[in-house]
């Protein structure tokens, strides 16, 4: 049995925190300043972080080497299963020329580029969130983006952009589930404090993604619409989180914006004209379809969304989860002891990699795909040559993944996590706005809102109650301020990288796109949690 040190540097919390974001160090360099591709920063990063495991913390060779395959494995499965499927399903479309039909329904909504982001990258993209997760929305509204005729780095920064609001309810509620199961506070206490913390950067977001795209001038000629999609979602998901739970919280605020904005197109056009950067201004002529035919090419997406909504389904979800196989990880389950702060007391840290293959939000996206194939008429040998160029389009987006979910649980397993989290712990009176940022560096590391829900949860509810500070909202500051580290987590950008077709030297320039409005975001999530501690107070 090997015991987690959290402070390694004869018991100094700052230097110790500071070798200990060595990895972190990396990434920003390699991506922000030398601008390497997200494949090279990533193998980088978990070179550091191995460094730092063994040489730093004296974790010993085999368990570092078993955590770094439990992380690549969980970058397998679910996350880069997921990629593929939704990239699969695209790519199907597209073959069959159905996404043309798809492109001139939209058109037939609007051909504004600012609608068709809030349309597709805010509201349809939140649906998937809120049904799926686990990086499908970024997946499937980037590859959607780039079919209409948008750029792959506009697609992928404005995608990584609107994964924002829906976040912290993702995946029918799981990261506030898990909170919950983590720590023993309430699911439902945690998910109202999550949506009074979420709710008023929701209704903003829809106008802040117009004007990164557009600038003032830009979100002028449709600021009306941007605050009614905004509006929309934030009342549903203010409304639902605190009065029904978390679990359909992204449904029903996605479907709230996505019905304000259709019945607006019917009703409205924006008087002026807008192109982004490096677009032509010629008016582009959209077909006039069939309405069978325009049915017929949106099915694969409709198929889409009944098969996810039946996978997040309590009732499949038990007959799904029969064939899952709970493998404790050679080598490293129950073989750590975390200690405290981070825990009440000394207790093995658990390493169970669940191989759901069946009940994964992939294989639905996948069976989605399958069929979509069957009704369109895709041959066997059209099929596999379509499989064989996602597989290609996917190769260093996924070993990108597969490292960075590597370097993050050899982060977790080794304790260097939380000796980052203990650093922001001791913040003392400014913790309500670092707490929001301890959740925003978890999602930065793990690329998901759960498992930074799960790394730090407890260590916000200790650190609360030892400040006289509400635990309940400190914990549910953690899961808000994470999402805005959605957009900036490797395993993001990677996602969208891969479903745009992005070359990896654009990556870089992603990374940077995203950081300044990541920070930004992050901070006014942590000055509102600042003001729920002590005007509350």
């Amino acid at each position: 049995m090997w015991r987690q040190n959290y402070l390694p540097i004869d018991g100094q919390l700052g230097l110790s925190a500071l070798l200990a974001a060595a990895p972190i160090f990396t990434l920003l360099i390699l991506l922000g300043v030398l601008r390497k591709p997200a494949w090279m920063a990533a193998l980088s990063g978990l070179a550091t972080a191995a460094a730092v495991a063994l040489f730093l913390y004296q974790m010993p060779v085999s368990m570092v080497l078993s955590s770094i395959t439990y992380g690549a494995a969980f970058g397998l499965l679910p996350i880069s299963w997921i990629v593929f499927s939704a990239i699969l399903l695209y790519r199907i479309t597209l073959e069959t020329g159905k996404f043309e039909i798809i492109k001139d329904s939209i058109g037939g909504l609007t051909t504004d580029r600012r609608l068709q982001a809030l349309l597709i990258a805010f509201a349809f993209g939140a649906f998937i969130e809120g049904a799926a997760g686990f990086g499908s929305p970024v997946a499937i509204a980037a590859a959607m983006l780039t079919g209409l005729g948008f750029s792959p780095f506009y697609a992928a920064g404005i995608c990584l952009l609107a994964n924002t609001a829906p976040v912290a309810f993702g995946s029918i509620g799981i990261p506030v589930i898990t909170l919950a199961g983590i720590t023993g506070l309430p699911a439902k206490q945690l998910s109202a404090a999550v949506g009074q913390i979420c709710a008023p950067v929701a209704f903003f977001v829809p106008a802040y993604l117009v004007w990164v795209m557009g600038g003032f001038r830009g979100l002028k000629g449709v600021l009306g619409a941007a605050l009614l999609c905004g509006g929309a979602f934030a009342s549903f998901q203010f409304l639902v989180s605190n009065y029904i739970g978390p679990d359909l919280v992204d449904i029903t605020s996605s479907l709230a914006a996505i019905g304000s904005l259709v019945i607006l197109l019917k009703l409205w056009k924006p008087a002026d004209s807008f192109q982004l950067e490096g677009e032509s201004a010629a008016v582009i002529q959209r077909k006039i379809h069939p309405g069978n035919e325009v049915f017929k090419a949106w099915l694969p997406y409709l198929l889409l969304v009944a098969f996810v909504l039946v996978w997040g389904q309590d009732a499949a979800k038990l007959q799904l989860n029969k064939v899952t196989q709970a493998i404790p990880w050679p080598g490293l389950h129950n073989m750590i002891e975390q200690a405290p702060p981070v825990v009440a007391k000394i207790s093995p840290y658990k390493a169970i990699y669940n191989f759901n293959w069946l009940s994964a939000s992939g294989t639905a996206t996948l069976l989605a795909a399958l069929v979509s194939a069957l009704l369109l008429g895709v041959s066997f040998s059209q099929f596999l040559g379509i499989v064989r160029t996602t597989l290609k389009q996917l190769a260093l987006p996924t070993l990108t993944i597969a490292s960075v979910l590597g370097m993050a649980f050899l982060l977790n397993y080794c304790g260097a996590t939380a000796t980052m989290g203990l650093a922001f712990a001791a913040t003392g009176a400014l913790f309500p706005f670092f707490s929001a940022m301890l959740g925003w560096l978890g999602v930065f590391l793990t690329g998901s809102d759960t498992s930074a829900n799960a790394l730090f949860g407890n260590l916000q509810v200790v650190t609360a109650t030892r400040l006289g500070l509400d635990p309940v909202l400190m914990a549910a500051a953690n899961s808000s301020g994470g999402v805005m580290g959605k957009m900036i987590s490797l395993q993001s950008i990677a996602v969208a990288a891969a479903a745009t077709g992005m070359k990896p030297e654009d990556e870089a320039k992603l990374f940077r796109f995203t950081l300044r409005h990541s920070i930004f975001l992050a901070s006014v999530i942590g000055l509102i949690v600042m003001l729920y501690s002590y005007l509350r107070g």
